[in-house]
């Protein structure tokens, strides 16, 4: 896996997600978990469930899709990252 560019990329994540507004209470519980787990990624913790990870960011892609372009193209680039890591 290419370290530095996950780490990029979640970076890219964590920025838009601090710029969303507006979404519902579901959504934001959703969005404070993966940022949570976007966080423990970058600091290479490794009590990070990489399942629950995965199943976040399709989640995240799914509500978002339509009302949020820039941040589905940055999850579905990182779950891949992730898939082809083993993770």
């Amino acid at each position: 896996m290419n370290q530095t560019k996950l780490d990029t990329l979640l970076e890219q994540v964590h920025a838009e997600l601090q710029r969303l507004d507006h979404v519902d209470e579901e959504g934001r519980k959703l969005l404070q978990d993966l940022e949570q787990d976007i966080k423990n990624l970058l600091q290479k913790d490794e009590d990070v469930e990489s399942t629950s990870i995965l199943e976040r960011i399709q989640a995240a892609v799914e509500q978002f899709e339509v009302k949020y372009p820039t941040l589905t193209k940055l999850l579905s680039e990182a779950s891949a990252i992730l898939s082809n890591a083993g993770i």
